[in-house]
């Protein structure tokens, strides 16, 4: 059985500045850039669903890295493949193959149902690799005129933080001050069938969508939406290309949320879980035809699909194929939706929203900011990120007991109340 953590609440807290956590949190802040305004906690070690800080106090963690930790934090097989690898050979980059290489692009691409891969390092590589990829198809494939390529996005999306993704973000804070700006990208409404109709012509070379948007607050589309950009990418001749780097392996109960509604994209962007938050390990999958317009010298990552890298993607496809984290995420996630719609009917939340072991929680202003709960939940002994003012967030990783889930929703009725 679990111990719980016993942590004190502001008035048991000791004085401010004498903790190790206040010293460690003051020398970050006289060192590092200020871009992420984190909660006030130092986490020094963790296992499973629980992290403990440099004072010895213990959480459990409700975000699991933004999905990068689906398995929990050390998982014992992803942790074993890496070590294995690391005494053999960590980086060869892609001058030279390497005894790994193959064996995960074929694990994964059979995961996926396709027949290539191009692995990149961060989520937002991906992306950017995906994007590359559909505009040379576009040129090449489809015989788009040069220099006119359009992809099509959705308002709220959240895909990275480079210069060219910021460029067709929605949100203030991604975007401001960063301009110029990338060109050749239409932003309609998420969830709007007309729009996304409307706004795909002979230029468009691909629809990027988030099957499920979670920065946003996890934001599930209308039933029939992805199905219906799926038709429409079909008939117009345009890729549809999903990014599941938070959606995909197995956090909403499939292995990819698109399957909700039966929908194979043309193109898989993945990226956080694929590393099991032991590497950042992202990667584009498509069809021959897709990915298959890249010649030698025209994309391409020092670390991408590294030995390190391949070993742990080939672990974590592997415990992919078992099933047990989908079933998880769908059994642990309708507990979790039932117990939010009870704690919900209390008034203090105005709409839960998810799929699977994730859900964006709209808290009532009235109760205080999104910020203020996660500071409450911290107190309590839960970690949960907060986004677009009253909105948190809750993923916690998919092996996380019955018992914790029920603990860490215990807290937050009563950080609510």
């Amino acid at each position: 059985m679990t111990i719980h953590p016993g942590i004190p609440d502001s008035g048991g807290a000791p004085a401010p500045g004498t903790t190790a956590t206040d010293r460690e949190i003051a020398a970050v802040e006289e060192h590092s850039a200020h871009n992420y305004h984190p909660l006030p906690v130092v986490i020094s070690s963790a296992e499973g669903a629980w992290v403990t800080d440099v004072d010895g106090r213990r959480y459990v963690d409700m975000l699991a890295g933004y999905s990068a930790l689906n398995f929990g934090h050390g998982n014992p097989r992803l942790i074993a493949a890496a070590k294995a690898q690391l005494d053999r050979v960590t980086l060869t980059s892609r001058a030279f193959h390497h005894d790994r290489f193959a064996e995960f692009c074929q694990a994964l691409a059979e995961l996926c149902g396709k027949e290539m891969v191009l692995p990149m390092n961060t989520g937002a590589e991906a992306v950017e690799t995906a994007v590359k990829t559909a505009r040379k198809w576009g040129y090449q494939v489809k015989g788009v005129p040069d220099g006119r390529a359009k992809i099509v996005v959705a308002e709220g999306n959240f895909h990275g933080r480079t210069t060219t993704i910021v460029s067709f973000s929605t949100d203030p804070e991604a975007r401001a001050d960063f301009g110029p700006y990338t060109p050749g990208f239409t932003v309609v409404p998420y969830g709007d069938l007309a729009a996304m109709e409307a706004a795909v012509d002979e230029d468009t070379v691909a629809v990027l969508i988030e099957p499920i948007q979670g920065e946003a607050g996890v934001l599930v589309p209308p039933p029939g939406y992805l199905a219906g950009v799926r038709r429409l990418t079909r008939e117009r001749g345009v890729l549809l290309v999903a990014d599941e780097i938070q959606s995909g392996l197995g956090r909403t109960g499939r292995t990819f949320a698109c399957e909700h509604e039966d929908v194979v994209p043309d193109v898989y962007v993945l990226g956080k879980a694929l590393g099991g938050g032991v590497v950042p390990v992202s990667a584009v999958v498509a069809s021959r035809e897709v990915l298959g317009v890249f010649r030698p010298g025209e994309h391409g990552s020092t670390f991408g699909g590294n030995p390190m890298a391949c070993a742990v993607g080939i672990e974590v496809v592997a415990m992919l194929r078992t099933g047990e984290f989908q079933q998880r995420a769908t059994e642990l996630g309708d507990h979790l939706h039932r117990e939010l719609a009870a704690i919900a009917s209390g008034g203090a939340i105005r709409e839960v929203r998810g799929r699977g072991l994730w859900a964006g929680i709209d808290v009532d202003p009235a109760i205080g900011s999104g910020r203020a709960l996660t500071e409450r939940l911290l107190r309590r002994g839960v970690l949960a990120k907060d986004t677009h003012g009253s909105t948190i967030r809750l993923a916690p990783p998919l092996t996380i007991s019955k018992e914790d889930l029920d603990w860490s929703l215990a807290r937050l009725r009563e950080a609510l109340a």
